[in-house]
């Protein structure tokens, strides 16, 4: 006997910034430095490039502090 698929059963995976749960063939993604991360748009994706760039700006500036 074959199973068919529920289209309720749907993958899910929750978006990185606001944590939206958005069907895995519907998000993007991008690889982070160990591991992936979702986004349910083009909005929280920018967020998080913009968090992620200023976090390294901050690091960069701490260790020119130290020096």
């Amino acid at each position: 006997m074959v199973k068919k698929s529920n289209p309720s059963e749907v993958n899910k995976v929750p978006c990185h910034i606001c944590q939206k749960e958005i069907p895995l063939s519907e998000a993007k993604s991008a690889e982070a430095v160990d591991y992936i991360v979702y986004f349910c748009g083009l909005e929280c994706y920018t967020k998080w490039k913009q968090m992620s760039e200023s976090e390294q700006a901050g690091l960069q500036s701490s260790v020119a502090r130290k020096r």
